[in-house]
């Protein structure tokens, strides 16, 4: 069979659902346009945007658009010129990961020029076939992929149930022999704050297990670095436990708004190793200079400027608190993430309407998330708060679910377009 043909009749999990839907730009790949923020344009309309990880407001701050723009007129955008370990290094690149590594509370750290890249990367880089990975069900889909490289050099790996510390135990068990057996170790991989639920992960309990396993634990906090903790450090430090993360990752794509990633630990001569032998560094091109700069200006807004956490908390607190008390499901989230889990009985059609209606309609721009993501017959928004949204544009919001609810239990998706 040709490749092509082949892919012309399976456009894949999401692909052919888009395809029949013909949701292109809309339902997937939309356009939001104007200057990011909480209020953008979709399809010409402005709408009130709930759907981008810009937790701390930097996107679109004076300051960081200053920052990007002076460096940027500095170095251009190709200095430096290939990859660090060749020609591509800097003093600025060395520096951002020392200040990267303080402010997590570890000693040293490796700045990486993608997130998803970067990990998958790193976690191949950790394992070789001798060694056996345990990792949470709902882990997200860069950790997957690494797996999957773990996988294609005949590594083992067990799953646990997600946050189920009897069934991580269970497998910890299953990979201490197995690694026994082989020669190898065991890394514990896991997320800080679960980015489709909120939830936040149970390293506490996961730390506690170091008593009487031998792992290595390996803690992606995309969504938790720059909004979780006392100072921002993230879900460990929140817990109390960041001393026990053997490995700290995260991408600049949520808090810092920015690209690039990077990870820390206690052990130099483990960030030294990764330097070395991680291939997606290796034989990439470094970060390039204006990012460094801009990320250096970032790490010190977070810490800097502790209102920008405030603010985002008191928005999270007002949309949390004012979903429950009008008597919506948000799960069991313990941070900014917030899903909204509602019940469809008029599948596709039903949710297609209800979703035209919220954001042509109501004006509200938000993620959503259907089966097999979560049940059938459930549907899933999905709302980011950040600290650049108001109190009053939470309450209008509030408003609009409240009214989206009750069409959905009168029934009004599932008998008619719905107009303007």
């Amino acid at each position: 069979m040709d490749i092509f043909e082949k892919l012309h009749n399976n456009s894949g999990p999401i692909g052919t659902p888009a395809k029949m839907l013909n949701s292109h730009h809309y339902f997937s790949f939309p356009m939001l346009e104007g200057d990011l923020g909480p209020k953008m344009k979709f399809m010409g309309r402005e709408v009130l945007n709930w759907s981008l990880n810009n937790y701390l407001g930097l996107a679109n701050h004076p300051e960081v658009r200053k920052a990007d723009a002076d460096a940027a007129a500095k170095w251009g955008l190709a200095y430096p010129m290939g990859a660090r370990m060749m020609s591509g290094n800097s003093t600025l690149h060395e520096h951002f990961e020392k200040e990267l590594a303080t402010f997590v509370g570890k000693k040293d750290a490796f700045l990486l020029n993608y997130g998803y890249q970067g990990v998958m990367s790193a976690i191949e880089c950790l394992c070789d076939h001798r060694d056996v990975i345990v990792y949470d069900a709902e882990s997200h889909a860069c950790l997957i992929d690494g797996i999957r490289l773990h996988k294609a050099k005949m590594g083992t790996y067990y799953k646990f149930n997600h946050n189920d510390m009897e069934s991580l135990e269970k497998n910890l068990k299953r990979a201490t022999k197995m690694a026994n057996e082989k020669g190898g170790g065991v890394l514990v991989i896991t997320e800080g704050v679960f980015g489709m639920s909120g939830k936040v992960g149970d390293l506490k309990a996961i730390v506690a297990l170091k008593e009487k396993y031998e792992f290595r634990l390996l803690v992606d906090d995309a969504h938790g670095f720059g909004t979780m903790g006392e100072t921002g450090a993230g879900v460990g430090e929140m817990l109390g436990v960041q001393k026990d993360v053997d490995l700290y990752f995260s991408t600049f794509a949520k808090s810092m708004a920015a690209i690039g990633a990077f990870i820390a630990s206690d052990d130099p001569e483990i960030i030294m190793y990764l330097k070395y032998n991680m291939r997606s560094q290796t034989y990439a091109k470094a970060l390039p200079m204006p990012y460094v700069e801009g990320g250096l200006k970032r790490l010190e807004m977070i810490k800097t400027m502790p209102e920008l956490r405030s603010k985002l908390w008191e928005n999270v607190r007002a949309m949390q608190n004012g979903l429950r008390a009008r008597g919506f499901n948000i799960g069991e989230t313990e941070s900014p993430v917030t899903p909204v889990f509602l019940h469809s009985e008029g599948g596709v059609p039903e949710v297609t309407r209800m979703v035209r209606d919220l954001r042509e309609n109501m004006g509200v721009f938000c993620s959503i998330v259907v089966y097999p993501v979560v049940p059938k017959g459930q549907i899933m928004l999905r709302i980011i708060p950040t600290s650049a949204h108001t109190l009053e544009e939470v309450e209008y919001t509030l408003n609009a679910f409240t009214t989206l609810a009750d069409k959905l239990k009168n029934r009004v998706y599932q008998l008619e377009e719905v107009s303007e």
